[in-house]
Order: structure tokens, then C-alpha cells, then sequence
């Protein structure tokens, strides 16, 4: 079916692809987006970039959308899907895992890997779908920039990263991730060299995400699991290469231990703040020192071992490289960047984030290559000037696209009255109060998607015993297998927080009710958020009204984003925080969402549900 948006959408992109111009186009759920670039960017005739949220969606892109693009357009034309390092078999590790104190705890999973390694030409992990994504078995047999040996490695010219580049730098249209994308920019600011090839334009998806990638890459990060992964790497080494020097393995086993005593001097339950707040505590100061000492002592081990192997000598860099970010992160963090810790159960990060991405970002924004930015979700009340302000990107033009869905038919908004303020102790319980006869009247088939786990989890308990429906959580299965499960039952109650909000598309009846149970506003104790919200401040600006409002309108419409996916979804939003109506920024929330009628009665849900 023609969408006039569609094609306004595809003109303007084939416009900018043509004039090396910037775009920051949002177009509604339903417009078509995918195609509207894909058909300009192919017949552009230039080399084309295309990023994407997340690996699912470069595998929907790369799989699905442009085989359909080939074949309609006739265009002959090279495609190449280029992921992260970490997305490939390690043919080194693999060889190294062999008779290593790991395998045991691996044998099944190991043996399968070992019979695909010998048949497959891609090695992307992706296509072993029998082994989970989370198994403990692939950060052993997959590589990191920390432990690549790169040019020195015996495997080589087998590679299968280094033959999925030569493909990349061979395609016409080039399908990558966010993530990759900015590991690339980093690494080239770094002068290590550069992973993706050269392009004409560059196409972004979802890029609404772009600022917190952004952050991430341009930020420093060391973390338990790298510090294990080190010493763990130098004994497997020091097996295979034998250099004979005593101190290697008591090294590396003192460096996990001294990993295992600075994650216990945290406390024991998980910790989010800014490294200021914890760092003079004494218990986490002498742990820290004792961390140092270690690792150093592993590394002048490596170093003496280095002459035997170049796994050895690799080794050796890699524990200078981690000592050097320890000290810039723990101890001279420099100004304009937010240094920072986070705890799990079993490990610890400590971070260093730029309060600001758009300085080193604008340095990249060449003129002589075209850009384009696209997302349902980057205006706020038809403003883009926190997107753009963000990335830097405040030259750009901007274009927006409604949704081609009649909202006034298809759906409903229901405000319920009565709501306490979500400060209140017992908000959750006013939530599954005010959920459960809407849940009656949908017959299940919802979402229910909270902004805490701990929210989550005491709605869990909450509806055990009420819901005559299956009832879906978060964590229980990997999302895929959720949201086919969901699917499949037909009239299921799914209960999600973040990665629920976005890039989940269920189409049909199986979702026919989202209940949201609070604005998702970032906790205001986060500590990039705290730094973020003191800069603006000091420079006497507002940063609720400049920051924290437009991230939190951002976040909504994703999830308001899911229920309706077609023009033949039915379904009613529930937002539940009664700040949209008694607080005089809920209009923002509500000017931002699509037309959706609008109600405070359960009557006019019911009738909504009831059959016509």
C-alpha cells in the first residue's frame, strides 16, 4: 500500500544522500522508515553506511529487508554485516580452550563448537542457536580488543573478524551497530587504526540511542571480568608457551584473588555512584592498593615471560594498558568526565564518562559525507533541539513523519483516577489495583512494564494468585523465546522493564493492552545524571527542563511505541503516574504521543474491549 510519508521520507533522504547534506528525520510507528532509506541509500550509488540499535535488527536489515530491496529494485548491488569482534569464533581461543582447566565445565557445548568451527565460512556465534547467548562458553572462545593478538596471531589469515572486514570494505551498503560504530571512532582518536572502511553516507537507525553509546565509547571502563580474563589468558599461555618463569602463575592467581577482596569491599549488595562517594572508604582504599599491587606484579611476570610467545608479550600490554586506565580512572580523572562505579552480584565496572559527546563527535561530522539520523522517537512536543544539542548536530535539518495509524479508532489512553504520587510507599500496589480489571477487560494479552526491577518484582508477587492468565517475566527465558512464547499463548500477561520499552514489535492481538506504571525518569541518584544536572546548573541553565524532561519523553513514546504496530491493532495504553494531569510539565509528556483519545473512566475501557 502507498504511504505518502513513506515516500516524503524516502525524496528527502534520496535529497541529503545526493547533496552530502544532515538530516534528523522522525517518522512515526508505521511509516515505513526502513524502506524509505534503504531504496535512496542503495540507488545513491556511493558507499553506504547503515548503523543500527541493536545486532537483532542489523540481522533483520542485513537477512530480510534488503534481499527484499534487491529483488524489487533489480539494482545489482554488494551488502556486508560487519559486528563486533566478540560476535566471532576465535579460532586462537578455541585452539587454546583445548585441554584447559575450562573445558570440563564445557565438554557438550565445547564439542558442538568444535564440529561448527570446521564447516562454517562466517563464524558468527549467531548461527549456533542450540548454545545460549549468555553460555559461559563463548567469552572463551571468542576475542576482545584486549585480548585480539592481531597481526601476530597464528590463526590469522583464518580469521573470521578479518574476513568479515575484507567483505566490508568490498560492500556497496554496509550494515554495523551502534556500538561497533563508536569502537571504531574511539579506537581511531586512540591511533590504533580504524575497523570500519571508508563510506560516502551514513544512515542511523534507532538513533535515538545514539548519545548513550556515544558516552560509553568515548568514556574509559575497567572491569572484573577483564582482570580475570587477563589472568586466567596468561596461565592458558603460559601453558602453550612454556617460558619457565616461576612467579607467572602465582601472579595471575593472586591478581584474581585481589579482583574477588575489591568487589567484596564494596559491600555486598549492588552499588551504583559516583567513585568520589566510595573511594575514601578504608576497606575499598586498601583493596584498591592491593588490586594495584597485583596486577603490576603480573604484568613485570608477562614482561619477563614475553620473549617465549608472543600470547606471553600480549599479555605483558595488556596488563600496562589496565594498570594505566586504574590510575586514570581511580586517581587523575580528568575534568569535563565523571569517573564512577557499579557493582553486580559477582563483579564490579569502574567507569570514566564525558559529560558531553557532541565536542568529540562534532569532529567527525564531515562535510564531505552525507548523514542521516532516523527514529520514531527523537523530538520532544515536535522539538528536536535535545537530540541535536546532544550529538552536536545543532546545523542539521530535521524533518518529522506522523504515523499513518488512525489512533482515534485503533486505540485508547486511559489515565486512572485517583493514582497516589509514585513516591508513595505503596505505589505498586495502586499499579496492580488499577490494572487488574483493565487486564479483565483485555482478557490478558498486555504488556505491564515498569521503570525498576524492584517494581517488577513486587508486581510479581502482587498478581500470583489474581490473573486467570499466563503470566511472562523478564529474565525467565531470553527475550526472543519470551515474546514467541507470548505470542503463541495468545492471552498472556508479560511483565518488563528497559528492554521492553524498545524494539519489541508484536503485532496482532496477542497485544492488545501496555500499562505503564510511572514516568521513566533516570534515578535521580545516578551519578553521570548528578555530574550532568550540576554542569547545567553551574552554567545556569535548568537541567530538568533541558535534560531530564526530554529524556523521560523520549523513553515514553518508546514504550508507548509498542502497542500498536499496524493499521489493524487495537489496543489501550494505561499510564498510570498522575503527574501527567496535576504536574504542569505532564502536558509535555502528553503534546509528545500520538492522538490517542483520552479517558479517566474503566467503562470506557471496557466498552473498548467489549464486542461492537
Amino acid at each position: 500500500m502507498p504511504r505518502a510519508g513513506q515516500q516524503e521520507m524516502a525524496a528527502q533522504i534520496e535529497r541529503v544522500l545526493g547533496g552530502n547534506g544532515m538530516l534528523v528525520a522522525e517518522s512515526g510507528t508505521g511509516t515505513g522508515k526502513t524502506f524509505a532509506y534503504l531504496v535512496p541509500a542503495v540507488l545513491s550509488g556511493k558507499k553506504v553506511l547503515i548503523s543500527t540499535g541493536t545486532r537483532n535488527l542489523q540481522d533483520q536489515l542485513f537477512n530480510r529487508d534488503l534481499p527484499v530491496v534487491r529483488e524489487v529494485l533489480n539494482v545489482p548491488f554488494a551488502a556486508a554485516l560487519l559486528k563486533g569482534r566478540s560476535n566471532y569464533l576465535c579460532l586462537h581461543r578455541l585452539e587454546n580452550l583445548a585441554g584447559s582447566e575450562s573445558t570440563r565445565r564445557h565438554m557438550d557445548e565445547l564439542a558442538r563448537v568444535t564440529y561448527w568451527a570446521r564447516a562454517t565460512r562466517a563464524g558468527d556465534i549467531a548461527e549456533m542457536s542450540e548454545i545460549p547467548e549468555d553460555s559461559d562458553l563463548w567469552p572463551l572462545v571468542t576475542s576482545t580488543a584486549d585480548n585480539c593478538l592481531g597481526g601476530s596471531c597464528s590463526r590469522y589469515s583464518e580469521c573470521f573478524v578479518n574476513r568479515a572486514r575484507r567483505e566490508a570494505l568490498a560492500a556497496d551498503v554496509l550494515v554495523v551497530n551502534h556500538h561497533l560504530f563508536f569502537a571504531d571512532l574511539a579506537l581511531r582518536e586512540e591511533g590504533f587504526g580504524q575497523l570500519l572502511p571508508g563510506v560516502e553516507a551514513l544512515i542511523f537507525d534507532e538513533a535515538h540511542q545514539l548519545p548513550e553509546v556515544a558516552a560509553n565509547f568515548f568514556g574509559q571502563s575497567i572491569n572484573s571480568y577483564q582482570l580475570i580474563g587477563l589472568a586466567r589468558d596468561a596461565i592458558t599461555e603460559e601453558l602453550k608457551e612454556k617460558s619457565g618463569v616461576a612467579a607467572l602463575r602465582p601472579a595471575a592467581q593472586a591478581l584474581e584473588k585481589a579482583v574477588a577482596d575489591f568487589r567484596l569491599a564494596f559491600g555486598t549488595q549492588p552499588r551504583r555512584d559516583a567513585w568520589g562517594e566510595a573511594s575514601d572508604e578504608r576497606a575499598l582504599h586498601d583493596a584498591l592498593s592491593e588490586l594495584r599491587a597485583r596486577l603490576a606484579d603480573l604484568g613485570r611476570a608477562l614482561e619477563l615471560a614475553a620473549p617465549c610467545g608472543e600470547g606471553l608479550a600480549h599479555g605483558a600490554r595488556r596488563a600496562g594498558e589496565l594498570l594505566e586506565r586504574l590510575f586514570l580512572i581511580a586517581d587523575e580523572p580528568p575534568p569535563d568526565y565523571v569517573p564512577w562505579f557499579e557493582t553486580t552480584a559477582r563483579g564490579f565496572s569502574l567507569r570514566l564518562t564525558p559529560l558531553e559527546v557532541s565536542a568529540p563527535l562534532r569532529a567527525h561530522l564531515a562535510a564531505d559525507r552525507a548523514w542521516v539520523f532516523v527514529s520514531a522517537t527523537l523530538s520532544v512536543n515536535g522539538d528536536f533541539a535535545h537530540f541535536q544539542s546532544r550529538l552536536g548536530l545543532e546545523h542539521a535539518e530535521t524533518a518529522r513523519w506522523e504515523s499513518p495509524f488512525d489512533y482515534a479508532r485503533q486505540a485508547l489512553l486511559y489515565l486512572p483516577p485517583d493514582m497516589p504520587q509514585p513516591s508513595a510507599p505503596h505505589y505498586t500496589e495502586h499499579v496492580i489495583e488499577a490494572a487488574l480489571p483493565v487486564l479483565a477487560a483485555s482478557g490478558g494479552r498486555a504488556f505491564l512494564l515498569f521503570t525498576s526491577h524492584r517494581a517488577l518484582r513486587r508486581a510479581l508477587e502482587l498478581l500470583a494468585d489474581q490473573l486467570p492468565y499466563p503470566i511472562l517475566v523478564q529474565g525467565s527465558l531470553p527475550r526472543a523465546q519470551l515474546l514467541e512464547r507470548f505470542r503463541a499463548l495468545g492471552n498472556a500477561v508479560l511483565l518488563g522493564t528497559g528492554s521492553f520499552w524498545e524494539g519489541v514489535d508484536v503485532r496482532g492481538e496477542a497485544l492488545s493492552c501496555v500499562i505503564i506504571d510511572k514516568l521513566p525518569f533516570a534515578t535521580p541518584d545516578d551519578p553521570v545524571l548528578r555530574a550532568r544536572a550540576t554542569a547545567l546548573e553551574e552554567a545556569g541553565r535548568n537541567p530538568f527542563m533541558e535534560y531530564q524532561l526530554p529524556e523521560a519523553v523520549i523513553a515514553l513514546k518508546q514504550g508507548v511505541g509498542r502497542l500498536i504496530r499496524d493499521e489493524r491493532d487495537r489496543g489501550v495504553l494505561v499510564l498510570c503516574d498522575p503527574r501527567l494531569r496535576n504536574k504542569s510539565y505532564g502536558r509535555v509528556f502528553l503534546q509528545s504521543l500520538p492522538p490517542i483519545p483520552r479517558t479517566t473512566l474503566l467503562a470506557d475501557v471496557q466498552a473498548f474491549f467489549s464486542p461492537e
